[in-house]
This record gives structure tokens, sequence and C-alpha cells, in this order.
């Protein structure tokens, strides 16, 4: 859906940065599909990916090799090619006047940086100053179904454990699980090459650095970025992400503490007048969102809401999402369009 009641008064030179990636191929496939007003479309990504071509409206685009000059009259950039990356072009692309849509972790902890959910904190967006923070993905999800909650009644606590596809390492290691899958059903024994382990058959703890205090960076990226988009610096978060053999969408189980009992009728309610969410709840036959339910989909799908029979106050729930579409190259479109009467 469109976050802007109106078109800006011309078409946007675009640029794509990490265009031959996952996250950057999904961009561009939403840019047309939305009708998003563009006037020219780069792609941009390393040398190695140059000369590469990508489908465009019904023709071929040549992805160029990043440099200076292609920000160049351009009005907004998608920048999903890594944080170090994003980093490296940052003052060229906000020298040339051009608003920055970051996609990875670079700033999205700068108190300097707008770190934006369009379904929860849009107002947000319109305090940039050249750069946009799109947070990660597990946290997108999260956030979309935790906030109608919030608003009717305080939330004082979440406990969330993620069961994150091969998508959220990237294109390659998508390939990498297809190809151990068919080595593992051939009797062989799979080598992982992208990932530290094979995900073929097997799952494994998230494999982002531990921090200091045995989390490793996937959760703290959740702890830090879900208190940072709902405005709730003092909300308790613990987080544990996994690593599943799913090829594209990601899944959470959530257990929310709230400040007083709330009703599961009364949650199903707000979930389901909520922007974004997809309710999918078939009791009788026990069926629930699953990750082929929302792959190439836009909403985040949740169910099994449920009283929590070890707490009064809390709530426990479902939720999958694509990581590629709303968990990332969605969300950042969808921040675009919310500037675009401004742009």
């Amino acid at each position: 859906m469109s976050f802007t009641n109106c078109l800006p008064p011309r078409p946007l030179n675009i640029a794509v940065l990490g265009a031959s990636g996952a996250v950057g191929r999904e961009l561009i496939e939403l840019l047309e599909t939305r009708s998003f007003p563009i006037n020219e479309l780069r792609l941009l990504s390393s040398a190695r990916s140059s000369g590469m071509k990508q489908a465009w409206k019904g023709k071929d685009l040549t992805i160029r090799e990043v440099k200076s000059e292609e920000f160049r009259n351009i009005d907004l950039v998608f920048a999903s090619a890594g944080g170090s990356v994003s980093k490296q072009w940052k003052k060229d692309i906000n020298f040339h006047g051009a608003l920055m849509i970051d996609n990875s972790s670079a700033f999205r902890m700068d108190p300097d940086v707008p770190l934006v959910v369009p379904e929860v904190n849009p107002k947000e967006a319109f305090t940039h100053k050249g750069i946009i923070a799109n947070p990660n993905c597990t946290t997108i999800l999260l956030t979309v179904v935790l906030s109608p909650l919030a608003s009717l009644v305080p939330i004082k606590r979440v406990v969330v454990s993620t069961y994150q596809s091969a998508s959220g390492a990237g294109a390659k290691a998508m390939e990498e699980l297809k190809q151990l899958s068919n080595e593992v059903l051939k009797g062989k024994i799979p080598k992982s090459k992208i990932l530290p382990y094979s995900l073929a058959f097997n799952l494994f703890l998230h494999n982002s650095p531990l921090q200091e205090n045995n989390y490793c960076e996937e959760e703290m990226k959740m702890v830090n970025e879900t208190k940072k988009i709902m405005a709730l610096p003092d909300l308790s978060l613990t987080a544990t992400c996994v690593r599943v053999p799913v090829l594209r969408a990601h899944s959470e189980a959530v257990n929310i503490e709230f400040s007083e009992p709330y009703s599961v009728e009364h949650a199903r309610q707000a979930l389901q007048a909520a922007q974004g969410i997809e309710l999918l709840e078939q009791i009788e036959e026990n069926r629930f969102p699953m990750p082929n339910d929302v792959t190439g989909k836009d909403n985040v799908a949740v169910g099994r809401i449920r009283q929590d029979i070890s707490h009064a106050n809390c709530l426990e729930l479902w939720l999958c999402g694509d990581q590629i579409r709303k968990g990332a190259a969605l969300n950042a479109i969808q921040i675009a369009e919310l500037l675009l009467p401004v742009l």
C-alpha cells in the first residue's frame, strides 16, 4: 500500500546502490510494480558486478560501477550494499544533494538518523538530515505487530525467538541452501562456504558476532532498534535468533507482557484493524502463518494469539514476514513514498 496521497511535482532520479543483490533486485521490482514516479533509474554496484543486466519495464538496464559522479543529479538513493559501503558513499551522496535511505546497520542507532517503519513512526521520516535508516528485518516485522497493541495498552516486556531464513544472509546463502539440500538427499556430507554451518536439514543459532553480554549482534539489533522505533527506551526486551532451513521469509514467536490484562479478542481486533498486518488463524484446523504464506507478500501474517497461561498480563503470538520484502526493500520504498510530497 502507498503511504502518500499525492504525487510529487516531477518524477525522481533514483539510484539503487547494491543493485545486484537480493534486496537490490527486490527494490527494482517493487519500484516498477508500485509505479513509483521515476525519471531515471541508475543501478550501481561494485566493479565485480558492473556490466550485468537487470530487467526494468521491459528493457535491460546495465549495472554500473559506483563512483561519486554517479550520484550527480540524483534525488534519492536506496543503499543496500552493506554497512561499509554505506559509510563509504554517504558523504558523496549527500554532497550531490540526494537523500539516502540506507538498508544497512551503519547508521541505525545514530541519534541524528531517523529509524523508520512507516506503520509505526512515520513522522520521524520528516526529521531526516539527508539519511534515513531502514531497520533490521526482524525488527521491522516485530514492531509492525507490537505497535497497534501498544497503542491500546502499554507494553512492559517482550520475549522473542526468531526463525530466520537463508534470505537474511543474501542471495548466495539461498543458493547454497538449495545446493546443499540436494547434496544431503544424494547421501553426501554438505560443506558450507557462505554460512559457517550447513543449513540443509539443519538449524543453528544466528552466526552474527557475540557481544560482551553473550547476546549476538542480531539479537541486540532487535533490542536496541525496537526501543528506538517505538520510542520506548525503558522497554524490557530479550531475543534469541536462530537460522533455519527456509529459503525466504522469517518467523517469530513473541511473548508480550502488558501493564494490565489484555484480552485475546481485543488484541485480535487491534491487529485486524492495523496497516500491514494480515490475521491468519484457522483455529479448528490448527492452521497458522507459515513462511510460504508470506513469501512475495507485503503484509506480516499473525496468528495463534493466545493468553499466556503463566502470566495474567501476557499474550503469546506467532508472526511470519517476507524478509526481503517487508523486512527490507518494501519498507525502504514505503519510507520514500511517505516523503514523495516533499522530495
